[in-house]
């Protein structure tokens, strides 16, 4: 903390008064015993001595005091208890990529975010946040590799407070031994639970923020739309439910989706879809083939934008030697890109309550019909985080471009 060197300093300069207030006590002592008692000017002037040390004590622990009064003491999603200042102005996220987009809108601002992942910065620069707030894109990125940070390129950034993935706890113990306040924030611990997760992430800001205090307004609208979903969807038979397939990653040499064990998996159950990929139990993503893919044969594709594909590029077979013209999905024409607003809709972040209403509407439209999305989406950021959307805006966050593509 940046305090901390002033409050051992007051500390020490207390400790030392009193220490020599005490010899000096001592060495009078011995010299009144073998010599005449001391007279009356000698003693008014020990006594004022010793009433100035008190008082100086006291005051040195009152500044210690109000010096603490300016932290507080936090227990972030690894179970630390971290100690971090009441007024943070200087914020670096490392890893955990959707959470600058998170910060800007629950401040409503992205002055405060000074450094961030190469991963956030892309899907800022291409997606609504820049827009809305360009200052985000002023953030540093050069201190982070995946995992891998720079310390003395994060101590350059003079951060306040550093959040970083609870996957990757080397990053916050290389950041305590430098001193750097360093909050553990995790994707994973509500076992993949997008809304969930998101209400976790506010419920933690809120508690470093208070008076941005947003989680439970979100909590509610979150609820709702949830409920709302399971409303429609319960009643659809087990034969008759949309089985998706969620394109995380693709490329030449890379296929992968998600199995039981990540968000794919989530959005299906939440929206009354089948996952086809539930069968594979491996954590996060999982790369599969051609031919696994065909075995599935999905009547739906969701393609995230931690790719750069778009519903054209498997249409038309785009990308190395994969051929997908025999997909149910792709025969149908019901390949889609998944949502891009503050940040990647296929993780938790701003847009997951809106991102559930899509997905809701896109597997089911006829459940759905009565649901105008863009009208849903200016609602939500109205409501909850006090922004004005206008129709183009909104409209844009469903149709993200290629470049905000992750890798």
């Amino acid at each position: 903390m940046k305090n901390w060197k002033k409050i051992a300093a007051l500390l020490i300069s207390s400790a030392m008064l009193a220490v020599t207030g005490g010899c000096t006590g001592a060495a009078n002592s011995t010299a009144d015993s073998t010599e005449a008692p001391a007279d009356t000017t000698t003693a008014e002037a020990q006594a004022e001595t010793a009433a100035d040390t008190e008082a100086d004590t006291e005051a040195n622990a009152e500044a210690a005091s109000e010096s603490d009064g300016d932290t507080i003491t936090i227990t972030d999603n690894l179970g630390n208890e971290v100690e971090v200042p009441k007024q943070i102005d200087r914020i670096v996220v490392g890893n955990i990529y959707p959470l600058p987009s998170v910060l800007t809108v629950f401040f409503d601002s992205g002055e405060k975010i000074v450094g961030m992942a190469d991963v956030s910065m892309k899907a800022a620069q291409n997606g609504l946040l820049g827009e809305l707030y360009p200052e985000v894109l002023d953030a540093e990125t050069g201190f982070i590799e995946g995992t891998e940070i720079n310390v003395e390129e994060v101590v350059k950034l003079d951060p306040d407070v550093v959040f970083y993935g609870a996957e990757a706890p080397q990053i916050g113990e290389q950041l305590a031994e430098v001193g750097i306040p360093a909050v553990a924030v995790s994707a994973s611990k509500w076992e993949y639970d997008a809304i969930e997760t998101l209400n976790q992430w506010l419920d933690l800001l809120g508690e470093m923020f208070p008076e941005n205090a947003k989680a439970d307004i979100c909590r509610t609208y979150s609820e709702e739309k949830y409920n709302l979903v399971q409303e429609r969807v319960k009643d659809i038979p087990d034969d008759e439910r949309v089985r998706s397939f969620f394109l995380f990653q693709y490329s030449e040499e890379n296929l992968t989706t998600s199995g039981k064990l990540f968000f794919g998996q989530y959005w299906a159950d939440s929206i009354g879809a089948k996952n086809v990929g539930e069968e594979l139990t491996t954590d996060n993503s999982t790369a599969v083939d051609m031919e696994q893919v065909y075995a599935w044969n999905p009547d739906l594709i969701f393609i995230t934008n931690f790719n750069a594909a778009q519903p054209d590029t498997l249409y038309n077979n785009e990308v190395g030697t994969y051929d997908w013209s025999g997909i149910k999905a792709v025969e149908d024409k019901r390949v889609y890109k998944m949502p891009l607003g503050m940040y990647r809709s296929y993780t938790p972040g701003i847009d997951t309550p809106i991102t559930l209403m899509w997905l809701a509407k896109t597997a089911y439209p006829e459940q759905f019909a009565d649901i105008d999305i863009t009208q849903e989406t200016k609602d939500y950021y109205k409501e909850v985080f006090g922004v004005d959307l206008t129709d183009e805006q909104a409209n844009s966050i469903f149709a993200p471009v290629s470049e905000a593509s992750a890798f």
